[in-house]
């Protein structure tokens, strides 16, 4: 009951019009940003979250705007995967497998509308999943001590490689440089300088605002300026859409089985949207047996993954707020943003600033209807933008972004520094590090270092504190888990993976 009230109050703080508004605008800017090949959400909510602050929205709205381009950009991404057989982001790869030949089969109207309602399920019940679980998990961790915090940042860690991860030495390698970066400034605990070098604007470390622009949207840029491509990718063409009731039902289960096992994927840290629509095309494939015909345009084969790559999107969300553990790439973005709000995630959130995480909860579920109701009638919109020259588009992203940091703080170093991190991130994606465990180590590092100190004193320098309880024990076991699981589960979902989109290319081959 105490739960429905919070709710209750949250649609109060969702339906205020200004923050409606900023939720129509983040769906429809987030779809945009998710149907445009190669941007994907993560990158979509750093580039707006300098013009976030810019405008000088407040918290409340500044989240609903942000996180309703997360959600858009989940379902933009299925737009060029359905209509070029271009994956819009990693999760939306799935998607293409069934949805790129009911395209050719003159079916994309089918296939976009179908996606879009699977989208909406999986959202939804991974939302309701996240009103239910979160303030279960949260209330959990008000048991956690500074060694179990310590525990819990190390897994985040260990298993952000995830199942999916390509080269776990390379993610411990790029999580270590984001802590190094996060002990640039004046140590509280001492008043001694580290790494500071008499810059006057790092004596309060790294802004990782700044960091997370450069790394993502400018190293974006440089990558398309490397690529020289001067063309978009083409529009496509839309028959009329014919989509029956029978349809909708027809996918129902498939949806639902799919949101279920996405918000699983989700929860698990470091697991995210690639998982879960892996598995749920999987589990559909497997349950369907012969009496389907994926990879040559089955219908179920778009439902599947698209509910579950929507839920796990939605699932992340759960660590984050509750543990201040982000659980995705997008979700650590989220994190930095809620951070440099003066919100600490973790279990005092829902006491704390009940109305700003009730008000961004209610706003998910708004957000949602607006969602589908803007994906059916506006698909042509977002064709058109498929076919703009991304040496038109890319030089406009990076210079909103530019302006929106200069805003912040009116400095020309800053400028500087998001150059420079542009120029880290385009070398670390160049060696195949990726980008998001040196986001992680920035964010969760000076948390990490609090907890340690304070364990450490507690204990009067006895580092046996760290595994004095069964909670931070099954944490350890759990952490070590996360590190050993990407190499014999990772070489062979990828396997499977290559597999199944080596079958349709022969398959279409054949036809």
């Amino acid at each position: 009951m105490e739960t429905l009230n919070f709710l209750l109050h949250g649609f109060s703080v969702a339906l205020m019009p200004e923050h409606l508004m900023f939720a129509a605008i983040g769906a429809l800017l987030g779809t945009l940003i998710g149907a445009l090949p190669g941007l994907g959400p993560a990158n979509g909510v750093a580039i707006l979250i300098p013009l976030a602050f810019s405008l000088g929205l407040s918290p409340a709205a500044s989240m609903i705007l942000l996180t309703s381009v997360y959600a858009g950009a989940m379902y933009g991404g299925r737009i060029s995967s359905i209509l070029l057989n271009i994956p819009g982001d990693e999760p939306a790869m799935m998607t293409t497998l069934d949805g790129y030949p009911m395209a050719m089969q003159g079916k994309a109207a089918e296939a976009l509308a179908i996606s879009a309602i699977a989208s909406f399920i999986g959202s939804l019940l991974a939302t309701i999943g996240l009103i239910i679980l979160a303030p279960i998990l949260a209330r959990f961790a008000l048991h956690f001590g500074p060694a179990e915090y310590f525990a819990l940042f190390s897994l985040a860690f260990a298993t952000l490689g995830g199942v999916t991860g390509k080269n776990q030495v390379k993610t411990v390698v790029a999580a270590a440089l984001g802590l190094m970066i996060s002990t640039v400034g004046v140590d509280i605990s001492t008043g001694n300088q580290r790494y500071t070098y008499n810059i006057l604007e790092l004596y309060e470390g790294v802004d990782f605002i700044i960091a997370i622009v450069g790394l993502f949207a400018v190293s974006e840029l440089l990558f398309f300026i490397e690529r020289h491509i001067s063309e978009g990718a083409g529009s496509a063409t839309l028959n009329k859409l014919n989509l029956k009731l029978s349809d909708i039902l027809h996918v129902l289960p498939t949806s639902l089985r799919g949101s279920v096992l996405g918000f699983v994927a989700g929860v698990l840290p470091g697991a995210g949207a690639s998982l879960g629509s892996f598995l749920s095309y999987s589990l559909e494939k497997r349950i369907v047996g012969k009496s389907g015909h994926f990879g040559q345009g089955d219908p179920r084969g778009v439902a599947a993954p698209e509910a579950g790559n929507n839920a796990a999107a939605n699932g992340a969300l759960v660590p984050m707020l509750t543990l201040g553990v982000p659980g995705s790439g997008t979700t650590a973005v989220l994190l930095a943003m809620l951070i440099s709000l003066n919100v600490q995630p973790g279990p005092m959130l829902f006491t704390q600033n009940a109305e700003l995480v009730w008000g961004v909860i209610a706003a998910l579920l708004v957000g949602n209807i607006m969602l589908l109701i803007l994906n059916i009638p506006m698909v042509g919109l977002f064709v058109k933008l498929l076919s703009i020259p991304p040496k038109y588009l890319m030089p406009v992203v990076t210079l909103i972004a530019a302006v929106g940091i200069y805003s912040i703080s009116n400095s020309a170093l800053d400028l500087y520094f998001m150059v420079g991190f542009g120029l880290l991130g385009y070398l670390l994606r160049k060696l195949e590090v990726p980008l998001v465990p040196v986001i992680l180590g920035m964010l969760l590092g000076p948390e990490m270092e609090r907890s340690l100190r304070h364990a450490l004193t507690i204990s009067d320098g006895d580092w046996s504190i760290l595994f004095s309880s069964g909670l931070s024990i099954g944490i350890w076991v759990v952490a070590f888990a996360g590190l050993a699981l990407p190499y014999i589960l990772g070489p062979i979902l990828r396997r499977r993976m290559e597999n199944a989109r080596a079958r349709m290319e022969i398959e279409e081959e054949a036809d």
